[in-house]
């Protein structure tokens, strides 16, 4: 857990200019070995891989809850407790299980909100074996509390984000984007106060098919589909803070993988809600026991939160909620 004092002694260099914000020093909060900690816990072998409905899953629910709860970050209205409840129906059966909702309310547009999510559920144990899921979606999950925690930090020292954040961790992903579609029927909050949707899923690797072997990378779906100004904003944003390479190959509209279909994004911008999907592409673990913390890169998984993080500061903060593109 980062110290408040810490970020006190930042206090002189939080500032750029007259009245600008800067989201440098509350990043850098955001670490590798804060991510593999966590990640090392979340996905071992005594959360059985997750499975929606199963006490595996339980366990990843309490684990979250547990971490907002430390850290101070308050549940969402309409929550028991972080916990959004609810019945899915899964291959002809009712699966009681929950999203986690975490909240952090803004400063000058409560009413407005940003949803940054990432699917807390993974395929559980298959043929015996356990699926731990560290990419799919342990990535994810951890960036999404290494998120919260930076923006907790930054609230704590006088910068709370003008918008209000909701930190989302959808369950039933692998069930058919089940969580997610849970969440949009049933809102916690407006959603046509919803301003945009940053989405995690898979972000911890590197795709072994991709001609250019440079690691340092991302891939970003759907951020233009909705609106050109979030894509604009995500482009000024990595260049000048993050600087990887912003990969669109799955963007095309012609994707044979249809991963803008795949993920929990989808739901919001069913919705008209703008979407980036943050992703690193499918590898040899996919699915497989293989996926494991001890093959995430936690230097490539660091540098992509920051990335997330510094986009949410400024679709957060920025004068003006984005515009969507003229139909």
């Amino acid at each position: 857990m980062k110290q408040l004092s810490l970020i006190l002694l930042l206090f002189p260099f939080l500032l750029i200019g007259q009245n600008t914000l800067n989201s440098t020093a509350f990043a850098e909060t955001i670490t590798a070995k804060e991510l593999q900690e966590n990640l090392y816990v979340y996905a071992s072998d005594y959360f059985q891989g997750r499975e929606t409905g199963t006490i595996g899953q339980k366990r990843a629910i309490d684990f979250l809850q547990n971490f907002y709860e430390t850290h101070q970050i308050s549940p969402a209205k309409g929550s028991d407790h972080y916990r959004q409840v609810m019945n899915l129906e899964i291959k002809g059966e009712k699966v009681a299980t929950e999203n986690i909702v975490a909240f952090l309310e803004g400063s000058e547009f409560p009413n407005e909100y940003l949803v940054i999510s990432s699917h807390l559920d993974h395929i559980g144990v298959k043929g015996g074996e356990i699926n731990n899921g560290a990419d799919d979606d342990g990535s994810g999950t951890v960036a999404l509390l290494e998120i919260a925690e930076a923006f907790k930090a930054a609230s704590e020292a006088g910068y709370r984000p003008k918008r209000s954040l909701i930190f989302l961790h959808v369950t039933g992903e692998e069930k058919g984007l089940l969580g997610s579609k849970y969440y949009t029927d049933n809102p916690l909050y407006p959603l046509e106060d919803t301003v945009a949707n940053l989405n995690i899923d898979m972000i911890g690797r590197t795709d072994p098919t991709r001609e250019d072997k440079d690691p340092n990378y991302i891939y970003l779906i759907g951020a233009d589909r909705l609106s050109q100004e979030l894509h604009d904003i995500s482009e000024a944003t990595n260049k000048k803070y993050a600087q990887l390479k912003l990969d669109y190959t799955f963007n095309e509209e012609n994707d044979p993988n249809r991963f803008y279909f795949r993920s929990d994004h989808y739901n919001f911008a069913k919705n008209n809600i703008p979407v980036i999907f943050y992703f690193s592409g499918t590898h040899e673990d996919y699915h497989r026991p293989g996926d494991t913390p001890d093959k995430i890169r936690y230097d490539l998984l660091e540098k992509r939160t920051r990335l997330i993080f510094h986009t949410a500061w400024e679709l957060a903060n920025r004068p003006n909620r984005i515009a969507l593109n003229a139909k």
